[in-house]
């Protein structure tokens, strides 16, 4: 089913009409926006089912009007984005976007991202809080804190439960290492990326089909991990 409406933020014109193109098949309403603050009051008025934002506005940064529109809305946020630090992407999901594109970036892969944001944003429970959330040969009832490969139970240790429950509960999109940090550890001290590493290294041997070529606990370099939905 297309999205009700996209709203489209990027202040270059030749940009917003070629994301028109390629989105026009994926939603029934298509709305433009130059500016941070056009883009804060068209998001109020018209209530988007979605956000496409580039984060370089003439007017404020695109992670402000981010922030913004997370304050009291739900609709997805997907990033388009020249730039390409890594810390700067992992502070602007931090800041409430699901996730992020970088310019240049290629129709198929912005088509996948925004059908990915909106079949998410349709389902009211977190993935795997209402029922076993099933991925490849994976079960992982969150709920029972179960999870099994093929069939057979799959025993994990308190902390690697707590970061693949944090991925799961934001399955298909990317997750920073201070968000997991905090999910698992409760505070933001520490080398995050690091502990991370070991405690994922363990995941991958216990879930993955090959630990050395993931597909299931995805790597998102310099910014942390997603959970993909379809391995």
């Amino acid at each position: 089913m297309a999205l009700a409406s996209i709203l489209v933020v990027d202040d270059e014109p030749k940009i917003r009409a070629l994301v028109h193109d390629i989105l026009r098949s994926e939603t029934g309403r298509i709305l433009d926006a130059a500016t941070g603050r056009a883009a804060i009051e068209a998001a109020e008025s018209a209530r988007p089912e979605l956000i496409v934002l580039d984060l370089g506005l003439p007017d404020m940064d695109g992670a402000d009007v981010c922030r913004a529109i997370r304050g009291w809305s739900s609709a997805p946020i997907l990033v388009l984005s020249a730039r390409a630090d890594e810390a700067e992407k992992a502070a602007l999901l931090d800041a409430g976007a699901d996730d992020y594109v970088t310019k240049p970036f290629s129709a198929v892969e912005l088509q996948a991202r925004v059908r990915a944001l909106a079949r998410r944003s349709r389902t009211a429970p977190l993935p795997g809080s209402a029922g076993p959330l099933v991925v490849g040969g994976l079960t992982i009832d969150t709920a029972k804190r179960r999870v099994e490969r093929d069939g057979a139970e799959v025993h994990l240790t308190p902390t690697e439960w707590g970061v693949l429950r944090a991925l799961v509960a934001s399955a298909g999109r990317p997750v920073t290492h201070r968000q997991l940090f905090l999910a698992v550890w409760g505070n933001s001290e520490g080398d995050a990326p690091l502990y991370l590493r070991v405690y994922v290294a363990h995941l991958r041997r216990k879930l993955e089909v090959d630990p050395y070529q993931p597909r299931l606990i995805l790597t998102e370099p310099g910014v942390g991990y997603r959970l993909a939905l379809e391995p």
